[in-house]
């Protein structure tokens, strides 16, 4: 992966269905001390260090708290909302009007047990023959794109038809390189990626490196690895740095809720700590659910079972 400067930054959302509202983190100049041990934080003061360390949050928390103020699901008809979203049918080319087309024809015809997810009305099915088991409020993808230097990438979930290839409680979800680029573009970060064995040297002199499973620091004059704060970004220098993957700075715990369903190529059915969202087009490919609705997928849906989604 290449280092990409801060002043190729360019976000471009091109909104198709709902609209989506995605709030802007701030970056803080110091690591709030109640938070941070005191081997990693940084006293200028005392240490007459030049170099900025700055740790931020690292789940993608935006879209979901701005969901919060603006989920269908609070306090109206989930049934009337669904169905009126299912009467405003927009494609954006005639390939994804034919694979919407394709899927729910397929689901249609299908007398298997089968997953049907609705796109334009937000909901899960769960069919067997002719019954429904069970429908659930979902959140879709935001049906936008994120431009960062020379890299774009599409945040939606595509229209198709695939099986669960496998199922797992308390999942760990490990950030893809868009999540970093997200966050270095709301906070005017540049971005490097680790690489294992890779020895970076920080502009006081400062090493940053992978030992085992962790990433973390050798201070100047000193040979004690420290490692870096669990569940936060590592930045510096103006910097945020991607820790390899299969790192613990890699690896979030509770961002997909309690069970996950994988359907491939990073697809998933998961549940969320964020259930305001739950509703809304606010992911980034995933469909999530509310608690009790993941919970009986994961107990009810066997492996191998269609999802098709439309």
């Amino acid at each position: 992966m290449m280092r990409l400067p801060s002043t190729s930054l360019q976000l471009s959302l091109l909104l198709l269905a709902a609209p989506v509202a995605a709030a802007s983190a701030q970056a803080t100049s110091s690591p709030a001390t109640d938070s941070v041990p005191a081997a990693s934080r940084v006293d200028s003061a005392q240490n007459g260090r030049s170099w900025l360390v700055a740790l931020l949050r690292k789940v993608a928390r935006r879209s979901d708290e701005q969901a919060a103020d603006t989920s269908v699901y609070e306090g109206e008809d989930v049934s009337a909302e669904s169905a009126a979203r299912s009467a405003r049918l927009v494609f954006h080319s005639r390939k994804d009007s034919l694979e919407y087309e394709s899927a729910r024809s397929g689901a249609d015809r299908s007398s298997a047990f089968r997953v049907v997810v609705d796109l334009f009305a937000h909901t899960l099915y769960v069919i067997d023959g002719v019954d429904t088991l069970r429908s659930a409020p979902a959140a879709t993808a935001m049906n936008a794109s994120l431009t960062f230097g020379k890299k774009t990438w599409r945040f939606e979930t595509p229209r198709g038809v695939r099986r669960v290839l496998s199922k797992d409680k308390e999942p760990s979800w490990t950030p893809p390189e868009w999540h970093y680029a997200e966050v270095a573009l709301e906070n005017h970060l540049k971005l490097r990626t680790m690489h294992r064995g890779e020895v970076i040297r920080l502009q006081d002199g400062t090493k940053l490196l992978t030992r085992g499973d962790e990433v973390g620091v050798i201070y100047p004059g000193t040979k004690e690895f420290i490692p870096m704060v669990l569940d936060e970004h590592v930045v510096f220098d103006n910097t945020l740095f991607i820790p390899p993957a299969g790192t613990k700075q890699r690896s979030i715990k509770g961002e997909l809720g309690h069970f996950r369903l994988a359907l491939g190529d990073g697809y998933l059915l998961h549940g969320t700590p964020y259930a305001n969202s739950i509703g809304s087009s606010v992911t980034h490919g995933c469909v999530r659910l509310q608690d009790d609705d993941i919970e009986w997928l994961y107990d009810n849906v066997p492996v191998g079972t269609r999802v098709y989604i439309y």
